[in-house]
């Protein structure tokens, strides 16, 4: 059986039906298994294509040469270039083919796979479907194939691949304990591969040091061969990497390094770079090169660094394959540079910044991943599945294996953070009010290694101050919003107390609203059994901790946390300090799976006399490429809450590229309170299935993708049985070859009031059934643009009125490399019978970077619904590695900018100055 899949571009804009003539060269095409004695698959291939092109009506007005020399590395100083890759399957193979114009230009692309018996049909029928493309560029529609086909066998050469061969015992790569791929390489070669895409790849012992600067200076990047043979998992799943990436992985005692030249057919002003920030998520839609690293070896969790060709860096932890801890920022160092022809990266890890198994052979997961902003192209070192999207940087369980680190022994690390504070507050709403307070306060963190993958965090008056400012959110639904978590105390190793967080199965965006909401990073209708903002926020007020300590780690198959913290109640009118005691434990099971159980104690409920507690057990499952399922059972006890108290669910989810289906059910009884969690509404019962259709259209070269969506939400009471919520949805999406997207959807809503409900200062709706409906639409403009954002509209009909809203989510522009507007709007027109209001949320965030390490940002908010204006202006400066200045202004306000009403009054402002220092010993 052989399938073909081939794309072909349209002629370019003004290109005429004139035929052409001119020059095609043939590059040899890669070997992406690497083994040796494969590589004469790839001269044969090229050597093949050349003669068939040749001996094809094309070939009348076209001089068709195999590459050789320069043209290897350049890629022919031809108009136009055939390359490509064949992969040995066993007894299948696989070749793919493209052709380029210039540089960069993909005018054609193909696949074929067949079985090594019929090496040379493969080969006719690869310039078979080669020949329609080069002729449509021609302008002669009307090329034939007109050389015989050669008989289907394969040729039996000398050191064939197909013959025996004799091996010595000194030939036989040793294959370490527990290696999930194929065996370790042979030196001096540093990568093997297999027939399955697996990937091994063995770390190089430095004998000179690594200065980091980005240039590739030192004599590893001459000796040591280089890591190649990136994959493309978007847009063209399995195909080599339209741009040639070479990495290298070294250590020595202290650190492990990563290296890597990054070619780029692009002229430099079609590269996306344009963000310096550390941490932002422009990052991620620059041109990019990341590592991500499974040092448990577990295929679940792993680090990840990024890096784009300006320095900028973002750093963040993967749990269960999925779930990224964005804000985790461990110590870590790169630079970048230029060359000619693309841009280089030097990246320097010190082990102690991560956490592995004890012992001396080490074997971790390893993944490098490739970004071309202006296409979208994502390449990896190993092949993974297009219906992953975005999702596909959080599978670890498919990076390749790394082999032959040594690390330090497991002597006891100790970090220590103290941090002193001092500034000055007015705050004119308080009681009584106050007027340019001075303060100041000192504390300390300390965090202790007691293994090499088990490590103890202690904390004695824990500062709240580098706590960003919340982005204010625009609510119109009846329940409450989620705010992620900042505070570094509580970051490292956050992953391992999500409950009932399965892996992310596909990263498609969806044609769909959300369903849920929450807010940013959590929340939805699932509850969150542990939410570290209880600890120390009140009703958005700081309680002072006045200390505790987490343990967190891995302990053979064991994911384990403890959390223990002491806060002074008094801030908010109690009696006596709160204990908070979190304990959380996950057992891998299968090969992407775990099962887990989480306890939660408060010692003080909010909801009477006594303490509260949460209990919960959750399992996680990953199946095939895109099969995930989630579930868990859990309970909550308090004062005077014994009965009705569970909440359980189920989903299942599909993420294939074509088909899509979740479905789930969830029950929250009504005294199922997690007092240390987040919930968003309480006492329901809940059934949601969506189901999506999203085909490539080969025939339309402008839309890579279609999305084709329906969902049915059900949510009822859970004590009574009476609907509270239906929601039907349909939706359509696009996604188009230019990396912009656009959505439409229509909704019909089904609410019951049981409480009357006040979604504006001027309207409170009555107790009752409201029916409406709604329609949503969206354009994202894709990341190489100069304005970048979600543009959304909605219209129609709102409980017993109307709706009209305009929004941007995710907006930015980039003036400079160094200076960026972020702004966000949205802006809702709502009449009912009862009243008219409109809410209006304006947000801008400035931010100027003079360094990745060194950045001023500015956010300007603007509320109606609580007629306030909040200034934040911020200096962070990172000026020893894991040490910050940090100096901060805020200013908030009572306001109306309308006449004839308008006015501004200070409601509190502050100025305050920070600084910490890590001590590692």
């Amino acid at each position: 059986m052989v399938l073909f899949v081939l794309s072909v571009c349209s002629p370019a804009e003004g290109q005429t039906n004139e035929i052409t003539s001119g020059e095609v060269t043939v590059v040899p095409f890669i070997n992406l298994r690497g083994v040796p004695a494969e590589d004469w698959f790839g001269e044969g291939i090229a050597e093949a294509v050349a003669a068939g092109l040749n001996d094809s009506e094309v070939g009348r007005h076209l001089v068709v040469r195999v590459a050789d020399g320069e043209a290897r590395v350049s890629r022919g100083g031809a108009p136009w270039t055939v390359s490509g890759a064949y992969q040995r399957l066993g007894d299948g193979l696989r070749i793919t083919a493209r052709v380029t114009e210039g540089r960069a230009t993909t005018i054609g692309a193909l696949t074929v796979d067949g079985v090594l018996e019929e090496f040379f049909t493969l080969q006719d029928r690869l310039v078979a479907e080669l020949v329609p493309i080069l002729a449509r560029v021609l302008g002669y529609e009307g090329a034939t194939l007109s050389r015989t086909p050669r008989p289907a066998t394969v040729p039996m050469r000398p050191s064939s691949p197909m013959e025996p061969q004799r091996v010595s015992r000194e030939m036989v790569p040793v294959v370490p304990r527990g290696i999930d791929g194929p065996a370790a390489p042979v030196a001096p070669a540093v990568i093997n591969r297999d027939a399955e895409g697996g990937v091994t790849v063995h770390a190089t012992r430095l004998t000179e040091d690594i200065n980091i600067d980005g240039v590739l200076d030192e004599g590893i990047y001459e000796v040591v061969p280089a890591i190649t043979g990136f994959i493309q998992q978007f847009p063209d799943e399995g195909a080599p990497a339209s741009q040639k990436t070479e990495a290298w992985v070294a250590f020595n005692d202290q650190n492990l390094y990563v290296a890597a030249r990054l070619w780029s057919g692009l002229p430099r002003d079609q590269w996306v770079a344009n963000e310096m920030r550390r941490d932002s998520f422009q990052i991620l839609q620059n041109d990019n090169f990341s590592v991500t690293l499974d040092t448990f070896y577990d295929r679940r969790n792993a680090a990840g660094f990024v890096i784009n060709p300006l320095g900028g860096f973002f750093d963040f932890a993967i749990t269960n394959e999925g779930n990224p801890n964005v804000d985790w920022n461990p110590v870590w160092d790169v630079r970048t540079g230029r060359f000619e022809g693309g841009w280089t990266v030097e990246i320097e890890i010190p082990f102690r910044s991560l956490r592995f198994r004890p012992g001396p052979d080490q074997i971790w997961g390893i993944q490098f991943r490739r970004g071309v902003g202006a296409t979208g192209e994502r390449a990896f070192l190993t092949p993974l599945p297009i219906s992953l999207g975005r999702a596909s940087l959080f599978r670890v369980s498919e990076s390749g294996t790394l082999v032959g680190l040594e690390v330090p022994d497991g002597s006891r690390n100790i970090e220590i953070k103290p941090y002193a504070i001092g500034g000055v507050s007015t705050n004119r709403v308080s009681n009584p009010p106050t007027n340019n307070v001075g303060n100041g306060d000192v504390g300390i963190d300390v965090k202790y290694g007691i293994t090499q993958n088990l490590t103890a965090d202690f904390t004695y008056n824990t500062d709240f101050a580098q706590v960003e400012v919340d982005e204010q959110q625009v609510n119109l639904t009846r329940f409450s919003l989620f705010f992620p978590e900042k505070r570094e105390f509580f970051l490292e190793g956050r992953g391992i107390f999500d409950f009932a967080r399965g892996a992310s199965v596909s990263g498609f965006g969806s044609a769909l609203r959300r369903v849920g909401g929450g807010g940013p990073g959590g929340g939805g209708n699932a509850p969150t059994l542990f939410y570290s903002r209880q600890i120390g926020l009140t009703g958005g007020s700081v309680v002072p901790i006045l200390g505790g300590g987490r343990v967190t780690g891995k302990i053979g198959a064991f994911d384990v946390g403890v959390i223990n913290i002491n806060t002074d109640d008094k801030a908010v009118g109690a009696d006596e300090m709160t204990n908070f005691t979190v304990g959380r434990v996950k057992r891998d099971v299968l090969r992407r799976s775990s099962l887990g159980a989480l306890f939660t104690n408060r010692s003080v409920s909010l909801d009477g006399d006594g303490a509260s507690q949460t209990y919960g057990a959750d399992g996680t499952f990953s199946f095939y490429d895109n099969i995930g399922i989630v579930t868990y059972l859990a309970k909550t006890d308090g004062p005077e809450r014994s009965d009705e108290n569970l909440s359980y669910q189920g989903r299942f989810n599909y993420g294939g590229d074509r088909y899509g289906l979740q479905a789930e059910h969830l029950l929250v009884e009504k005294n199922f309170t997690p007092e240390m969690g987040f919930l968003r509404r309480d006492n329901f019962r809940r059934t949601y299935s969506t189901g999506r259709f999203s085909p490539r259209p080969a025939s339309i070269a402008s839309v890579r993708q279609f999305r084709f969506e329906g969902s049915l939400d059900y949510i009822e009471r859970a004590d009574s049985g009476i609907v509270e919520t239906r929601q039907a949805q349909l939706g359509f999406g696009a996604e188009f070859t230019n990396t912009d997207q656009f959505t439409v959807n229509v909704a019909e809503n089904y609410e019951f009031l049981v409480r009357p409900f006040r979604p504006g200062p001027t309207v409170t709706l009555p107790v009752g059934g409201y029916h409406f409906r709604d329609l949503e639409a969206s354009y994202t403009t894709g990341p190489q643009r100069l304005v970048v954002g979600t543009f959304q509209v909605r219209v129609g009909e709102y409980f017993n009125g109307t709706i009209r809203s305009f929004g941007m989510r995710r907006g930015r522009v980039a003036l400079t490399d160094q200076f960026s507007l972020e702004p966000s709007v949205s802006v809702n027109w709502i009449e009912t019978p009862v009243g008219k209001f409109r809410t209006d949320l304006l947000v801008t965030r400035v931010n100027y970077t003079l360094t990745p390490r060194m950045f001023i940002s500015g956010l300007t908010q603007y509320n109606s619904a609580s007629d306030t204006i909040s200034a934040n202006l911020r200096l962070r400066w990172q000026y020893s590695p894991g040490s910050e200045l940090f100096v901060v202004y805020t200013e908030d306000r009572e306001t109306d900018p309308l006449m004839p009403d308008r006015y501004t009054e200070l409601r509190n402002r502050g100025f305050v100055v920070k600084v910490n220092r890590l001590f590692r010993y």
